[in-house]
């Protein structure tokens, strides 16, 4: 394996993830990209949404408001062969507490591998996931949540690495239609690489530390519950300020229309992008299956996300 060659694959990977990210070249960009079609139809302003599918990657506090047993799996259609899938289950405990457990994975296939004189390899791929645990319990009128997050990281043949991270999150109801939440990301959370495996004494140990992020929203719920309004404000240890905006609109039982604007970031209005969703359901022998499809703007409109999701929701009686 040539020096360059490797140190070109891990380029590209990074060229490629984090082009259109506010905190591009730190760690864990992939996996901040969003989860699931519904998240990243409303522009990924989720912090103080309580009502319908969430998973807990938003803030962890959201679990113990699930009105029932979810599941759910995403697939992302992504340019320059990029790949953003999920997989959730939550369901609340009682009435005061709520679990789940997720699993997201981000990539980069059919990468070109080339020698030292230009001459094709062989074809690589990169592969990040994130194993999530999240569990929220509603004390008096505050609801508290936790999340544990586990990733694994593998950049390269012989070159890999995990980390363990934590978000903390909570929630608050002003009123029955204005809910506040609140949330501290990817505490702990770094890879720590050890390139000695492919480049023998040449190779070295580095950690990357994930940026820990702080957010806060606030969302309004129309009074027939038939839609809701969110957003929030994020900021982080690497001196970035973003805001989102988020909308969901219930057409019928049957229909659910959203939009979203993400990554407004305040020192370069230029990465904001928008996004929009729809989710279409049904009712089959108490079961509630569910179609979401989300088609997300990424920065300076040069491509786009495209997100499919099925769902499922058991309504026994």
């Amino acid at each position: 394996m040539s020096f360059n060659k490797a140190n070109i694959l891990v380029g590209l990977f990074f060229i490629v993830v984090t082009a259109h990210s506010q905190l591009a070249g730190t760690a864990g960009v992939a996996t901040r990209l969003g989860f699931g079609a519904r998240g990243m139809g409303m522009g990924n302003a989720m912090i103080a949404v309580l009502q319908g599918e969430n998973s807990g990657y938003y803030n962890p506090a959201s679990v113990k408001h699930l009105d029932g047993q979810y599941a759910s799996l995403s697939y992302g259609a992504l340019s320059l062969d990029r790949n953003l899938n999920a997989l959730f289950y939550g369901q609340p405990i009682d009435t005061n507490a709520g679990v789940s457990v997720r699993i997201l994975n981000t990539g980069v296939s059919d990468i070109d591998g080339r020698d030292i004189d230009g001459f094709h390899t062989e074809t690589y791929s990169t592969s990040e996931n994130q194993f999530s645990l999240s569990f929220a319990l509603k004390i008096r009128k505050i609801t508290l949540g936790l999340s544990t997050k586990i990733y694994y990281y593998s950049l390269f043949k012989d070159l890999s690495s995990t980390g363990l991270g934590f978000d903390v999150g909570a929630l608050y109801s002003l009123s029955p239609n204005i809910v506040v939440g609140a949330v501290i990301k990817d505490l702990n959370a770094k890879y720590r690489w050890d390139s000695s495996p492919l480049y023998d004494e040449l190779g070295n140990t580095t950690t990357d530390k994930f940026p820990v992020r702080r957010a806060l929203g606030i969302s309004y719920t129309l009074n027939d519950r038939s839609g809701v309004l969110s957003v929030e404000f994020e900021n982080s240890n690497r001196s970035t300020s973003i805001i989102r905006f988020g909308a969901e609109y219930i057409v019928n039982e049957y229909l659910t229309l959203r939009s979203g604007l993400d990554g407004w970031d305040l020192d370069d209005p230029k990465q904001a992008h928008p996004a929009f969703g729809i989710t279409v359901r049904t009712d089959i022998n108490n079961w509630n299956p569910a179609f979401t499809y989300a088609y997300v703007v990424e920065p300076y409109n040069v491509f786009a996300m495209h997100i499919i999701a099925l769902s499922i929701k058991p309504c026994f009686s």
